[in-house]
């Protein structure tokens, strides 16, 4: 007993890092890495903070991050479980829906989230009573399972066709910020971070860190591994939707790509592979700055080596942070009250800044600086030039005012509430919201009338 109340203050400790704003150094690389890569980014092509930059972004990354919050969940259950299955499982799912939908079997949306989620899970419990009851490795029984199903997916569609349902076509669009898909992803994130807060969780991360205290101390080992594999299973499903929207058709050998980037983003976003250690902002992140990347390097011309280009940035991130981890403990006794939510606030206000700088049509403001010239000083410009400055132009301003008024607030309830457990979720909601709000009101540039109207209306 007395190894289980240790080892449960040990969690908690861990979990109030991660949400109240104490020391958890673990989410420093990804939070620098996805800030790094946005200033690039926003550089290299500022058209990517506009309402179909943003939507795109999404659309793209939303298979990618769910899966890596399918990985998350068995990772953090030990024994190496790393399910190397998980983007065929996502092609798997794919390719019998779009057969089922050509075939009439199913069609409303209740019936095909239910079926991919159904599936999903199934196919995870399966591999979780392997792993449990034949006492096969978990690596094993993964790599198995990403052969089988590959050769599986192609004996069900052979090559890539068919078509998503009517009611999703659109979904893949990425035209505007806010679809389906980004419900999709906003819910399985607070579903997450609810799940965090149950003592299931606490159960799953005591095994994770060492199973045999956890069994000594009265855990149930297999129901915990068992649940975590459903869960894995559930993402895939919504991992495998995402990305039926995404090509709006089934393709039996894409979503294999997806395993190893998705492990890739999983490391990078600070999760141990050794079990116990995960966090869903960590991975969300970690899935973001995959993006980034892939984003960054099609702006430049890398001709026929762009894939290889892409793969070796992978790589070299990968590296490079796993580096930075290592020097973590290093790091921690020297910042021995390291908030991520804090660090994450002071990077956006300086990308909020780049973002400004890049989008804000400062040519466009030239062009009507003739036009409020030719007013007196004391003679009213009219209405459409008061139109043309106010509107369009004072929207950067206004957001830059709210994140001026915003950002002190939530910087002084982090500090003065940093011990408190309950906070976490609420600022991760409030942090969502800021950035969500600063890429709708930047996507939303001035429009500019003709200039010779607007002397024209002006005279």
């Amino acid at each position: 007993m007395t190894d289980l109340t240790a080892k449960t203050t040990e969690v908690h400790t861990d979990e109030e890092r991660a949400s109240g704003g104490t020391s958890n150094p673990y989410l420093l690389v990804p939070i620098s890495v996805l800030f790094i890569l946005l200033i690039i980014a926003v550089i290299r092509s500022p058209s990517l903070i506009s309402s179909a930059g943003i939507g795109s972004a999404i659309i793209v990354s939303a298979p990618l991050i769910l899966a890596t919050y399918a990985l998350m969940a068995n990772a953090i259950s030990g024994r190496g479980t790393v399910d190397l299955s998980v983007g065929p499982l996502i092609g798997f799912i794919n390719v019998t829906m779009i057969q089922l939908v050509a075939n009439g079997y199913i069609s409303s949306p209740v019936s095909i989230f239910i079926f991919a989620v159904a599936l999903g899970m199934a196919y995870q419990l399966l591999m979780g009573l392997i792993i449990i009851y034949i006492r096969v490795q978990p690596i094993i029984v993964s790599l198995s399972g990403f052969l089988a199903l590959s050769g599986i997916n192609l004996v069900i569609l052979p090559r890539p066709g068919g078509l998503a349902p009517e009611w999703m076509l659109d979904w893949g669009s990425g035209t505007t910020i806010f679809s389906p898909v980004l419900i999709i992803l906003i819910v399985a994130t607070l579903a997450w971070l609810l799940f965090t807060q149950t003592a299931f969780y606490t159960h799953l991360r005591l095994m994770g860190s060492d199973e045999r205290a956890a069994y000594t101390s009265g855990v149930p080992i297999t129901i915990v591994r068992l649940g975590a594999h459903a869960i894995a299973g559930m993402f895939s499903g919504l991992a495998a939707i995402t990305f039926t929207s995404l090509i709006s058709s089934g393709d039996p050998s894409q979503g294999t790509t997806y395993t190893l980037i998705a492990i890739t983003a999983v490391v990078l976003g600070g999760t141990s592979l050794a079990g116990g250690r995960g966090s869903v902002i960590g991975s969300l992140f970690g899935a973001l700055n995959l993006y980034l990347i892939t984003y960054v390097l099609a702006t430049f011309n890398f001709g026929a080596v762009q894939s290889f280009v892409t793969d070796l940035a992978y790589g070299a991130i990968l590296v490079a942070s796993l580096l930075l981890t290592l020097a973590l403990p290093f790091i921690q006794r020297h910042i021995r009250n390291f908030s991520p939510l804090l660090y994450f606030v002071a990077l956006s206000v300086i990308v909020f800044g780049v973002i400004l700088h890049n989008t804000f049509d400062y040519d466009g403001l030239k062009s009507i600086q003739p036009v409020l010239l030719m007013t007196g000083p004391l003679e009213a410009a009219g209405t459409s030039a008061i139109n043309l400055v106010s509107p369009g132009y004072a929207r950067p301003l206004i957001f830059a005012a709210l994140l001026i008024i915003v950002i002190p607030v939530l910087l002084r309830v982090l500090v003065s509430q940093s011990s408190r457990k309950d906070i976490g979720p609420l600022l991760v909601v409030v942090v969502a919201a800021l950035v969500l709000l600063g890429g709708y009101l930047l996507s939303r540039g001035p429009e500019l009338p003709d200039s010779g109207a607007k002397t024209e209306d002006v005279r």
